[in-house]
């Protein structure tokens, strides 16, 4: 169209200097896009928001909505939301959940269960501090009972000091007369949530979930040694790498990192 650019801006309203801004890529957009893209593939479970924990959390000093851009530009899937769960009330209007209030004030354990290539099935025992979502120890066997569970709560006991409150199910090898004898003993109060409500039991089932979304659906393990290497490998990179949203998505026991000041500074800066 023969119209001039004073026209047409007035037209459609929008000012010249929009017109004519001319768009500006950052020198290490293709660094950035790599990055992404490379943290997608490795964590195929993770968000953009996470990703940019992950970078951030490396030493990148980065805004969300640029991770955001790239995520869309690059066709790259948000996983999906799990869907909420209510509360289980009392009828007095009470929330049977204690809540954790410091560290070491409720830990809390639970089984899961998987199988190796060939079949045979084995028990993982995953334990976690509800404060600070720290996982504390993981147990992998083909068997697992309760003199297992004491044998896992005393090197814990011994490294970390004891709780004030341990939360488990009303499985055998929580409600064993030896187990909750060696609990009082220590004056650790045990916790039961009621049958048939796991919910209540939701930061060690919470973890698990992770375990089973991000790790065992994604593994094939030949050995049970193959698994109880991997799997304490994963339990490193959750208490110390994953960003936890919770958390204001920083890991519960972060490490350190350089910050990568010298690859992002502002335009001008040298």
């Amino acid at each position: 169209m023969d119209v001039s650019e004073r026209r047409a801006c007035r037209a459609i309203q929008q000012p010249r200097s929009t017109q004519r801004y001319p768009k500006v890529i950052p020198g290490d957009e293709e660094l950035i896009r790599s990055k992404v893209i490379e943290l997608a593939s490795q964590y195929g479970r993770y968000g953009y928001r996470r990703v940019t924990a992950l970078l951030r959390n490396q030493g990148w000093i980065i805004n969300h909505k640029r991770i955001e851009r790239i995520w869309r530009e690059e066709g790259l899937k948000v996983p999906q939301k799990q869907p909420k769960r209510g509360r289980l009330w009392l009828n007095d209007g009470s929330v049977i959940r204690l809540r954790p209030e410091f560290p070491k004030h409720v830990w809390s354990y639970d089984f899961m269960h998987d199988r190796t290539h060939n079949g045979v099935p084995y028990r993982i025992l995953n334990v976690i501090d509800e404060y600070t979502r720290e996982c504390l120890a993981v147990k992998v066997a083909r068997s697992l009972t309760h003199k297992d569970v004491i044998e896992s709560l005393t090197d814990l006991f011994l490294e970390r000091g004891v709780p004030v409150h341990i939360r488990s199910d009303n499985g055998s090898e929580f409600t064993a007369k030896k187990l909750r004898e060696y609990l009082a003993r220590l004056e650790i109060k045990p916790l039961f949530i009621e049958p048939g409500s796991p919910w209540e039991n939701g930061y060690v089932e919470s973890f698990n979930g992770k375990m089973r979304d991000e790790l065992l659906a994604g593994e094939i393990f030949y050995s049970i040694t193959e698994a109880q290497v991997i799997i304490e490998q994963w339990r490193w990179h959750y208490n110390q790498i994953r960003p936890h949203s919770s958390l204001g998505y920083k890991p519960p026991t972060p490490a350190t990192f350089i910050p990568h000041t010298s690859q992002l500074q502002p335009a001008g800066v040298t």
